[in-house]
């Protein structure tokens, strides 16, 4: 698979479970998608589904696919595969296929997924695809991934979580603005100021220091973030039979 990603989240296995296949809860911590709806399956047959991600307010990008889970494995670890394709002309998206694996592991959840697809639009899109859709759709599956994390074991919801988010990102902006004001400060004092030679000095160590915290401070413990999340397997991973099962229904 061309994609990884993991997290580790203390929470009930069946709790994870429930928030990572029901749709309504699925499309409220998932950056990569604004809507999934189930489709009508036959019993017998993997369940259809549609989804739909917003890419600018008066434009969606719809695709369908195709999903099956094993609740139950022999090793307590649970299972689920889905393929799905996009024929929406502006989805550089074509097709592609993937799994979440629930791997129990003490007071929590190893909870991963290993997908890839492929690139329409011939060299162009691969080439697009390889400087911006794929280093994308990683930070996205990464960060929502500490979103549900964040949901599952502080009780903070992805509305919350977004919020979180987006006034740490303008923290950090504003920090970087003063950092640059503060380095041009001693400039603006008055020459003969007997506090001239002193800020000078100090003000330009000041802004460094502004600026190393805006860009290089952990994120706050209440804001999900990509880099909490492993993107290469620890151990060699294969894909699991069930995605083979789903051949024959894309």
């Amino acid at each position: 698979m061309g994609l990884y990603i993991e997290a580790r989240i203390r929470a009930d296995l069946d709790d994870l479970w429930t928030r990572t296949q029901d749709p309504a809860q699925h499309q409220r911590w998932d950056l990569r998608f604004t809507e999934i709806t189930l489709l009508p399956s036959a019993e017998d047959e993997p369940q259809r589904f549609r989804y739909a991600t917003r890419v600018l307010p008066f434009l969606k990008i719809a695709g369908t696919g195709v999903s099956a889970g094993e609740r139950r494995r022999p090793d307590g670890t649970r299972t689920s595969a889905l393929r799905f394709a996009s024929p929406h002309p502006l989805s550089l998206l074509a097709e592609g296929s993937g799994y979440w694996r629930y791997i129990p592991d003490g007071d929590g959840v190893r909870f991963l997924t290993g997908y890839d697809y492929r690139p329409r639009w011939g060299v162009l899109g691969a080439l697009a695809d390889r400087l911006l859709l794929r280093p994308l759709m990683g930070w996205a599956t990464a960060w929502s991934f500490d979103r549900l994390r964040l949901w599952l074991e502080r009780d903070i919801t992805p509305e919350r979580a977004r919020a979180n988010w987006l006034a740490e990102l303008l923290l950090r902006a504003l920090t970087a603005a003063l950092s640059l004001t503060l380095f041009d400060y001693g400039h603006l004092l008055p020459p003969a100021g007997p506090l001239s030679p002193l800020l000078s000095f100090t003000t330009p160590v000041l802004s460094l220091v502004a600026l190393s915290l805006a860009l290089l401070a952990p994120p706050l413990p209440t804001t999900p973030a990509a880099r909490r999340c492993l993107r290469t397997p620890s151990t060699h991973t294969r894909a699991p039979r069930l995605l083979r099962t789903l051949e024959d229904h894309r």
